[in-house]
């Protein structure tokens, strides 16, 4: 059966760029200004109006013909701005200078290593980067010419920054450029994603998806006030103070610190990068009122020495989400939070944008929204759902199978990937890969991944990618090779990536220990930290597959897990 959510149909609205909806609403000119960024390292901070004149400078600066101080950065040119840096304050002003004029970025991973990163830029077609001072070594193997490289925060001499664009535009006193239109389908910035198998891919998100999910928030927060009395928020002058660490360039990051900060006045504090010692000082420090994280990094903060002892009491609203939040886990982290009644949770992906379902607060739509604890949540507005069984047919109520979704927040589909497009993009519906099961409520509880990739810390981790590295080693150690999770993460259902590989007469020759050895070190060298294989490494004479040549992954798990038991028991 087909899922429709329970709140109201979205509103609709003219096709526009997502600035006007973020900063041209009738509400904020009744705004005082206000704090609106704070660097939680160096205590930097930006008012709202501050960062808006910011956006505006920056942007005429970037769009402006080169005679008169600009660098000419414009659509119609085939430009993509590619950033690769930490988080910070300006990060968020050049994304938002980039979409008034509606020139696309692409975010790249600051955890990037060279092989990873050349292959995104590669894959984005970037024609201009945008990098930390900490990553300009990294950006310099992109292949672009060095006066197309430029700094984002900070200063190098001889290199031109953001900074340095935004004066100039002041100084030289450059007529502002107005707001460009966009329709639904222009494209706003490319994401990248690993998608429902392989290498990662650049997900295609429009200024249309992006009012879309921006508009399901306005819906959510409607209803909300129908149950709830607006909050008084903790944060200096009573202001909301929301603490983000997690990364500005993966979806959840970007929409909680770029785009959904704007809905009423917010204080966004930023930490540059995860450190559990200075993120627990901060939050007293900044007085923080909402922290959003990932199951991974509520593992470490409730297993850090100073959990039990830290200062939490202006907290009062804690997210979690980019992966399923075990209840153990979810209560443990409460039980610290006094002001805190509930962990909020959700489900989505960047191929929908960020979200497509949440959970509701008690009593919403009069009682019809359930928040049930263990699910994640209801469909947001103006999104259907469909669970369809590996025969195609569609599943029952309670059934578990494949999530589609179809909704205006759905992505274009993948950049310059027609074949990736047309396998996930089906008919209007997006294929999630995800097991889903529905009740007759319309409360969704996640129960599997359809998919191979794997999520670790939040990020999405595909087999076929440390499968294709591993067989990609020059000295020829395998001949077959198959990659998938096993247990021993930090929360329950986190899977390690682990390879069972089949030996080459090179390998023999060299003997597993130092095979082994070598494709470890060959991995942690060309991928990022959270793909190497924590899980291990195990040599098989064979890799199973079924007739039909797929490989049985879950038939080499169940054997290492049987393997494990035993081990155990034996201890």
């Amino acid at each position: 059966m087909y899922h429709k959510s329970l709140f109201p149909p979205l509103p609709e609205v003219p096709e526009q760029n997502v600035h006007h909806l973020l900063f041209n609403r009738p509400d904020q000119k009744a705004w005082s200004d206000y704090t609106f960024q704070v660097n939680a390292l160096t205590g930097t901070q930006r008012s709202f109006r501050e960062f808006l004149e910011r956006v505006r400078d920056g942007a005429t600066a970037l769009g402006s013909a080169v005679e008169i101080g600009g660098l000419d950065i414009r659509p119609e040119n085939g430009e993509i701005v590619g950033v690769l840096s930490e988080n910070s304050l300006d990060y968020v002003a050049l994304l938002h200078s980039l979409l008034a004029i509606t020139v696309p970025f692409a975010m790249f991973s600051s955890y990037s290593t060279p092989f990873e990163f050349q292959h995104a830029v590669k894959l984005a077609g970037a024609t201009r980067l945008f990098v930390s001072p900490s990553m300009l070594r990294l950006a310099l193997t992109s292949g672009l010419p060095e006066d197309r490289i430029y700094i984002l925060e900070g200063k190098i001499p001889g290199r031109t920054s953001y900074d340095d664009l935004v004066a100039r535009a002041q100084f030289n006193r450059m007529p502002r450029l107005p707001i460009r239109h966009a329709k639904r389908d222009t494209l706003a910035y490319l994401i990248f994603s690993s998608g429902t198998s392989g290498l990662p891919k650049a997900v295609m998100i429009s200024h249309g998806n992006l009012v879309n999910s921006l508009l399901q928030i306005f819906i959510l927060s409607i209803e909300s006030l129908k149950v709830q009395e607006p909050p008084v928020w903790n944060g200096p002058g009573g202001m909301n103070v929301l603490f983000n660490v997690l990364p500005i360039h993966h979806a959840y990051g970007l929409h909680i610190t770029t785009f959904r900060c704007f809905f009423n006045p917010t204080t966004v504090l930023l930490l540059p990068k995860w450190d559990a010692d200075v993120y627990l000082d901060a939050i007293p420090k900044y007085r923080a009122t909402s922290i959003y994280l990932v199951p991974s990094l509520v593992h470490q903060i409730v297993h850090h020495p100073k959990f039990s002892t830290a200062d939490f009491s202006t907290v009062q609203v804690v997210q979690c989400g980019a992966a399923y939040l075990p209840v153990s886990l979810s209560e443990q982290l409460r039980s610290r939070f006094p002001g805190v009644e509930r962990v909020g949770e959700g489900y989505g992906m960047s191929e929908c944008t960020l979200s497509v379902s949440a959970k509701p607060l008690p009593g919403m739509l009069e009682g019809r929204a359930k928040n049930v604890l263990g699910s994640v949540g209801v469909l947001l507005p103006g999104v259907e759902a469909r669970i369809v069984r590996e025969d195609g047919t569609l599943a029952a109520l309670n059934e578990p199978g494949e999530l589609y979704v179809r909704s205006g927040c759905v992505a274009l589909g993948y950049w310059n990937n027609e074949k990736a497009t047309r396998e996930t993009f089906d008919d209007g519906w997006l294929r999630t890969g995800d097991r889903i099961r529905i009740d007759g409520d319309g409360v969704l509880f996640f129960e599997d991944r359809a998919k191979d990739t794997l999520k670790i810390s939040g990020m999405q981790v595909s087999p076929m990618e440390i499968e294709d590295t591993l067989r990609a080693h020059p000295d020829n150690l395998i001949i077959d090779v198959s990659v998938a999770g096993v247990s021993g993460g930090r929360t329950a259902d986190e899977r390690l990536p682990h390879a069972w590989i089949v030996l080459s007469s090179e390998g023999k020759a060299l003997g597993a220990p130092e095979t082994i050895a070598k494709l470890d070190a060959w991995v942690r060298e060309r991928l990022s930290r959270y793909k190497w294989l924590r899980g291990g490494i195990s040599v098989v004479d064979q890799i199973p597959k079924s007739p039909t040549g797929k490989v049985l992954r879950r038939q080499l798990v169940e054997q290492y897990e049987a393997g494990l038991k035993a081990r155990i028991a034996k201890l």
